[in-house]
């Protein structure tokens, strides 16, 4: 925790009052009741640390602090007034955002002589005699010859003029989309210690928006740091529009490849990229990259980073996650195809628009490559494929799980590394994909939780059916505070009407508010709409991602709940509890033992998507973890077991033969000659939250879901399917399932269809078959059999709250 100091330099930091729109919902004023309480962005004088280096992987980047200031001063990047600028005067304050442009710093960025030193890299040679396009002793004109359509990519640079010119377009471009873009200043005192040390930078964030790409760059050089190359996944078919932005440093992809999978199937392309990042680091350069966190697109850039680190082509990088939070997402989601007519287009929607929502942005420490990969404490020799973990407790119903990690090489394809001399061993690409891993989770935590995301949880998880504006505000107020204890920051702060009121007018078109004139609270209900739920579960990720250990807890009781109500006696009520009795749907007492709770819990972690756990931790750690948390929430409690003998009577709990352990385990402990104390719990309803289990198990619900309807309906298709296709088809059934039911619409996304597909191909439920199209999809033979599929779908639904 840091302490909040009031050095003026958070007083951006409050919520700004919500943006009067012509919206008939909410343009009468809600009634909701004035309350004094405010919703405070820190406890007390504290506010969460965030964006710290992983204390397991990398404590020696920990341990530098790199004269960081822990005030966690924010500043908005759109109020740039006169104070910033030499100057002073009425006429200053008109033009003092050219004029604080004009005095940013702007690094220089050489070209001259890479394109010869790209065409003298041994992969490129290797590629282009590999394809035939140029043979062993052709001369330098006969490679560029074979390397034009790349030239425009190795000769990105960056212009002081254009960038200055399309930073100030930017803040007003941007003034116009948002009220506000908060940058934490927490971790820039180390940026620029590390700048004027030598240290080359790399920064990372999760791709969720094209905005992304152009807002950390407006940052570093809001700042005066040095401006990153910025690695662009959108396809530009204008040229006078690639020109431009290839001037600021933006890699684009190259005019030939409709998509970035396109681009990354060529091998020359692979060879010319590669060598352009050593160029790139070679001459000091930062680079910017974006990752999937779907499909894990953009992490052959950092297997390329670790690739030359280990080759001794670049001696070390600095990674820094990048955290980028949205009040409201801009429409801008990653498109393959941009023309000038799309962008004017959209340029037109954004000034007729009125500014609404805010940013928030954190910038993590730094940590090393070099220190992650060679300290050997980023361990992935336990990584197993899914089916090994699962499919012998699924089919063979056995108690216990295998310990292991979830191998998921999917996320770096071996068709990366074609242009490689000599495909790395397995160890070696795991290890690039635990960093890939590492960052999206890193990035991820780093995001602050604005006020739509916290409202579309609970609306979403906690009051479907609708509230009215005082629970609500109760409410907001109780997910607030657990958020902060959770060592999570929150993008707002104010009033408690104030903030409710923010919330619901960002969200209104995805709401029904009904106001009686009787009562003085409207009652707010979620839209039972597909784009409705779809938008509030994609705002409530952030929340999720908070809570994932209590919901993977809460999921695991939910299990073994299901199992005492269809079995009516459980392995995991103690035969010596009386009164233990299910009477319908009416609570229950039942005693949980924590070996279950835990083996259900390392269970349903194997079937999380990637980004939600830390690769550096054991599955059966977080499994603990999970149990623990809910111990602290209240929901589960420790039951006292009566003891013939009491613990702390030693003397008689020694009597009889004495055992022995040998003194050079460096695991011993003195207790280790004692047998292990069971541990049970019961479940209560804690007084703050009576429903906070059922709101914790629905956070899980869309994804588990998703995976049931498309286990079901494998019979529905006629295999083997391209798995493009088939991910189609697979969204076409989740909608169609949906619609059917008329609700559960948050399993219906494109990135819930992709999820399952993954899921069941892991789990050995789908076969890939490469043919000359593509990769095909089958069912395998073992789940071609309804017994199986049926297995199978009970395993998932068990965590499943009905």
């Amino acid at each position: 925790m840091e302490q909040e100091k009031n050095d003026g330099i958070n007083k951006d930091t409050v919520l700004p009052l919500p943006i009067q729109q012509n919206r008939p919902a909410l343009s009468c004023g809600l009634k909701i009741r004035k309350m004094m309480k405010t919703v405070p962005p820190c406890l007390g004088k504290f506010r969460p640390v965030v964006g710290q280096c992983c204390h397991q992987c990398t404590p020696d980047s920990l341990s530098k602090k790199l004269g960081q200031n822990y005030s966690l001063g924010f500043h908005n990047l759109l109020s740039v007034n006169e104070t910033q600028t030499r100057y002073r005067g009425w006429l200053v304050r008109r033009v003092c955002c050219a004029l604080f442009v004009s005095g940013c710093k702007v690094y220089g960025s050489p070209v001259s002589g890479r394109l010869e030193r790209v065409c003298q890299s041994h992969r490129v040679k290797k590629a282009l005699t590999a394809e035939h396009k140029a043979p062993e002793g052709a001369d330098g004109h006969g490679q560029l010859d074979c390397l034009s359509p790349f030239l425009p990519l190795i000769n990105t640079c960056i212009s002081s003029g254009v960038l200055r010119f399309v930073c100030w377009a930017m803040l007003k471009m941007f003034a116009s989309v948002f009220g506000s873009i908060q940058v934490n200043l927490n971790h820039l005192s180390a940026l620029h210690r590390a700048s004027q040390e030598g240290s080359l930078l790399v920064y990372v964030y999760v791709r969720q928006s094209a905005v992304d790409c152009a807002l950390i760059p407006l940052v570093l050089f809001y700042h005066s740091l040095r401006v990153p190359y910025t690695v662009c996944p959108l396809q530009i078919k204008n040229a006078s529009l690639r020109s431009i932005l290839q001037k600021v440093g933006v890699v684009l992809l190259p005019p030939s490849a409709p998509t970035e999978e396109d681009a990354e199937m060529d091998t020359l392309y692979q060879s010319v990229m590669t060598a352009l990042v050593r160029e790139l680091l070679h001459e000091g350069q930062a680079i910017s990259i974006g990752v999937s966190e779907r499909s894990g697109l953009g992490g052959q850039w950092l297997a390329r980073i670790r690739q030359l680190i280990k080759e001794g082509s670049v001696p070390d990088v600095s990674l820094v996650p990048v955290g980028i939070s949205y009040d409201c997402v801009p429409k801008t989601y990653i498109q393959v195809d941009v023309g000038l007519r799309s962008i004017f287009q959209w340029l037109w929607c954004l000034f007729c628009w009125r500014p609404e929502g805010s940013v928030r942005i954190h910038l993590a420490q730094p940590f090393s490559v070099k220190e992650m990969c060679e300290s050997g404490r980023c361990r992935v020799d336990e990584w197993l494929p899914l089916q090994d973990l699962l499919l012998p407790v699924i089919l063979n119903n056995r108690a216990g799980s295998a310990f292991g990690q979830r191998r998921v090489s999917w996320l770096l394809p071996s068709s990366y590394y074609a242009s490689e001399l000599q495909e790395p061993s397995r160890s070696e690409r795991n290890l690039s994909i635990a960093i890939i891993l590492h960052l999206i989770f890193s990035a991820t935590s780093c995001m602050a939780v604005m006020p739509t995301s916290l409202m579309s949880s609970l609306l979403l998880y906690k009051h479907r059916k609708g509230v009215s504006t005082s629970v609500l505000c109760r409410d907001v107020a109780w997910l607030t505070e657990e958020l902060l204890f959770r060592n999570k920051d929150v993008g707002f702060g104010g009033s408690l009407t104030e903030v409710v009121h923010y919330s619901l007018s960002l969200l209104a078109p995805h709401l029904i508010i009904a106001a009686a004139p009787s009562k003085k609270d409207p009652l707010i209900v979620p839209c039972p709409s597909l784009a409705a739920t779809l938008h509030l579960s994609y705002m409530a990720k952030t929340v999720t991602h908070a809570f994932i250990s209590e919901a993977v807890g809460a999921c695991a009781v939910s299990a073994m709940l299901c199992e005492v109500a269809h079995s009516g006696v459980s392995s995991s009520v103690r035969s010596d509890v009386e009164g233990v009795e299910v009477k319908g749907d009416t609570e229950f007492d039942v005693v949980l033992c924590q070996s279950e709770l835990t083996a259900r819990a390392l269970q349903l972690c194997h079937l999380l998507p990637p980004g939600f756990m830390p690769p550096c931790q054991s599955s059966q750690s977080f499994a603990l973890d999970a149990i623990d948390s809910l111990v602290r929430c209240g929901i589960l409690i420790q039951e006292e077991v009566p003891r013939d003998v009491p613990i702390c009577d030693f003397w008689k709990k020694q009597e009889g033969p004495l055992t022995w352990t040998t003194s050079d385990d460096p695991y011993h402990s003195d207790s280790d000659c004692e047998e292990p104390d069971l541990c049970s719990y019961k479940i209560r309803q804690p007084s703050h939250c009576p429903e906070m289990l059922f709101f914790l198990c629905r956070m899980l619900a869309g994804h588990l879901r998703a995976l049931c309807w498309t286990t079901m309906g494998l019979d529905l298709f006629e295999m083997p399917l391209a798995e493009a296709e088939f991910v189609a088809q697979i969204h076409s059934h989740l909608c169609d399932t949906a619609n059917k039911k008329k609700q559960h619409y948050e399993s219906c996304s494109e990135e819930a269809a992709h999820t399952a597909v993954r899921t069941l191909i892991d789990l050995g439920v789908l076969l890939e078959e490469w043919q000359k199209g593509g990769v095909f999809l089958a069912v395998s033979p073992l789940f071609q059999l309804s017994e199986n599929r049926q297995k199978l779908h009970r395993f998932i639904s068990q965590y499943l709250y009905n």
